[in-house]
């Protein structure tokens, strides 16, 4: 299956899994690529900059992406799961292409691109669902 329905998403959920088996689940922004995914951490305010997503793909590179659509209508619903393996990137040769990517997608990142670290997930599976 073709990632345009993931793609053309605005938020995703981001599934990670450290060593100690806990999952970790958070809202990203996102940008598609082809077979790859890229996710910013950008300047909206965190409690902290040793955020949990980029220490559990340090330490368990398998992650799970989510975007879905509801409607009252039934009939209309669908969601989209992509799997992979991801790496984070940090030094700005490999940083410079994803940002480029979300800031196409994103008003907001070509008014301010991010400047931190960019998880860049290769995708080796996506699953889908529509009513």
């Amino acid at each position: 299956m073709s990632l345009d329905r993931f793609a053309g998403a605005r938020v995703a959920r981001l599934a990670t899994t450290g060593v100690d088996g806990r999952p970790h689940l958070v809202p990203v922004t996102f940008a598609v690529h082809g077979q790859v995914v890229v996710i910013a951490v950008d300047h909206k305010p965190k409690t902290t900059t040793n955020l949990r997503r980029l220490r559990n793909i340090r330490e368990n590179d398998q992650v799970s992406l989510l975007v879905d659509h509801y409607e009252e209508d039934w009939r209309r619903l669908w969601w989209v799961r992509v799997d992979g393996t991801a790496r984070v990137l940090t030094e700005e040769a490999e940083r410079a292409e994803p940002v480029a990517w979300l800031c196409a997608k994103y008003e907001q990142y070509r008014e301010r691109p991010p400047t931190g670290p960019v998880i860049r997930i290769d995708v080796v599976t996506v699953v889908n669902w529509s009513g």
